[in-house]
């Protein structure tokens, strides 16, 4: 099997190519010319760089054919670029140039990297086919990007996977996540402060989201909407003071009051995932903690 990926130097990107040269295929990851996240990316016979920008994808030339395309390549994911319509607005070009190379490449299957903001702020267990009603540009560009590519792929014959992503953490995680925050706030030896964090939540480890990206499309996945996310949904405050209690040495978490503001929940339902991989996420939230603190220490 070779495999073809944009956004290959993210946290997702890295975790699915050390999946997949473990299993002998072949990986062909488009890179940004220069990025200082190639240096992260492992050294193998079966990983070919390619330089290429999203502005590219309609026109880039590869020579290799491949069976299986991985889209994770998106623009404007910082806090301050999260609800800019025009730069959602081209994500959602970009995504459709992306089909459209994977047609040009042969591939039998496109897989996308929609994201839990797609169904806003929600009460409740979440499947697969629960209502969307996205706030962000970002949550709205996701949702019109899987529907306009799903409806290419449909016309070509391609199989199409939309992934809609909860959250994922581990080593390569941007330097502003909660997670990360928290970690850096113990290591100073200072406290870490929180929301009230009454809040349902769920956490995935990055080699498990690399494991569920690397079956989705190994196996006869049929064409739908799956969520990525773990088996474990609790209290967002439980997690942090499961965190506290790995960290140890004094470690220290301050809460703020509860509110009355609606924030997002995250229940995900990973059936329809489990029964079409047949694997199930192994890495607890403690031991991906320990990963994180021996790779800081």
């Amino acid at each position: 099997m070779r495999v073809i990926i944009t956004g290959a130097t993210s946290m997702l990107g890295g975790a699915l190519i050390e999946e997949c040269l473990a299993h002998g295929a072949e990986v062909v990851a488009l890179v940004r010319k220069n990025s200082p996240k190639i240096a992260r990316l492992p050294k193998s016979k079966q990983l070919t760089l390619v330089e290429a920008e999203l502005t590219d994808l309609h026109s880039v030339q590869i020579d290799l054919p491949c069976d299986v395309f991985y889209h994770f390549a998106w623009d404007g994911t910082s806090k301050e670029t999260r609800d800019d319509p025009q730069t959602h607005l081209n994500n959602v070009q970009y995504t459709l140039d992306a089909v459209g190379l994977a047609q040009r490449l042969g591939c039998r299957k496109f897989i996308g990297a929609g994201s839990q903001a797609e169904y806003g702020i929600y009460s409740g267990k979440i499947y697969p086919d629960t209502r969307v009603e996205p706030i962000l540009s970002y949550g709205i560009a996701k949702y019109a990007a899987g529907k306009l590519s799903r409806k290419i792929c449909d016309r070509d014959g391609i199989t199409h996977i939309w992934t809609r992503i909860f959250s994922v953490y581990g080593e390569h995680d941007s330097e502003n996540t909660m997670i990360q925050y928290a970690l850096r706030q113990f290591r100073a030896g200072k406290p870490a402060h929180f929301s009230a964090a009454t809040q349902m939540w769920n956490y995935l480890y990055e080699t498990d989201a690399g494991k569920i990206f690397y079956l989705l499309g190994e196996k006869e996945v049929p064409s739908g909407t799956y969520c990525v996310a773990s088996e474990d949904t609790r209290l967002l405050k439980d997690f942090i003071l499961e965190m506290q209690q790995v960290y140890g040495n004094g470690a220290q978490c301050i809460f703020a009051p509860p509110s009355n503001e609606k924030m997002v929940s995250l229940d995900p339902d990973i059936t329809s995932l489990v029964e079409a991989i047949g694997w199930r996420p192994q890495t607890s939230f403690a031991e991906g903690i320990r990963k994180i603190i021996e790779k800081i220490s």
